[in-house]
């Protein structure tokens, strides 16, 4: 690999795609067109970026597997990323397999990272956990604990474990203060938002309230009738009465 490839995918690893164009815009081999898919995807121009990344995957031979997994893994960032949640699950669980029978711990780990958050974006959250238990983030670089460890957050956020939450978002931050890229500060401190935000109300004796989700895990534990919105079900105490398939009862 030349040393403006490894420079360009240097820029890339510190948030700088602007530099890493610099070095590789004017390029069409295989690892240029990766690395020119990878920057406009962190300038967010998703559509350039797919279409250079599937380039890429093209241009590698038929013997670079790795390499075309890593296009395939980046390619389901930036499909997660926009929210296409349609793009296939089976490409992006077959790359995590080649990069880890290959030895790329990293890239691998990054996959599955990407696959919980998708499983967690269509509530397969048991399908996320069991994931995400597969392998310790601590010995990965920063960039990839990040991943893990909001795909973690997402997992306790949706079951209400906001102690959980706020632990996992506090490593994501870390982590992402390590890599010292601001997008991906951005990025944590976006997310973990949701722990100061309100996701709920309660109404008694004639007043209304708004909580957040630590006093909506404290509430649903009470014993309190709870309407649930989210998931469209009532609840009081141990009892939980699903009205997914009545939405009338549950408008009224």
């Amino acid at each position: 690999m030349d040393s403006l490839i490894n420079a360009a995918g240097r820029a890339l690893a510190a948030g700088d795609p602007l530099g890493a164009l610099k070095r590789v815009a004017l390029r069409d081999d295989a690892p240029a067109l990766a690395l020119r898919g990878i920057a406009m995807a962190q300038l967010g121009d998703f559509a350039k970026a797919k279409a250079l990344l599937k380039d890429a995957a093209r241009a590698f031979s038929s013997r670079e597997t790795v390499a075309r997994a890593r296009c395939v893994v980046a390619e389901a960032e930036i499909a997660l990323v926009s929210r296409d949640l349609g793009w296939p699950e089976k490409a992006l669980r077959s790359a995590r397999a080649t990069l880890a029978a290959h030895g790329d711990r990293l890239n691998a780990a990054y996959a599955g990272s990407l696959e919980a958050r998708r499983l967690i974006l269509i509530g397969r959250l048991d399908e996320a956990e069991r994931l995400l238990s597969d392998f310790d983030p601590a010995p990965l670089p920063p960039v990839a604990r990040v991943a893990h460890e909001l795909a973690a957050a997402g997992v306790a956020v949706r079951r209400l474990r906001t102690k959980a939450a706020r632990s996992a978002f506090g490593r994501a931050s870390l982590a992402a203060y390590e890599a010292n890229i601001p997008a991906l500060k951005a990025e944590v401190e976006a997310a973990s938002l949701v722990l100061n935000t309100p996701v709920g109300r309660l109404i008694a004796r004639g007043t209304e309230k708004d909580l957040l989700l630590d006093e909506v895990e404290t509430l649903l534990t009470s014993g309190a009738l709870v309407i649930d919105a989210c998931r469209n079900v009532v609840r009081e105490a141990d009892a939980v009465v699903s009205l997914a398939t009545r939405p009338v009862l549950f408008a009224l």
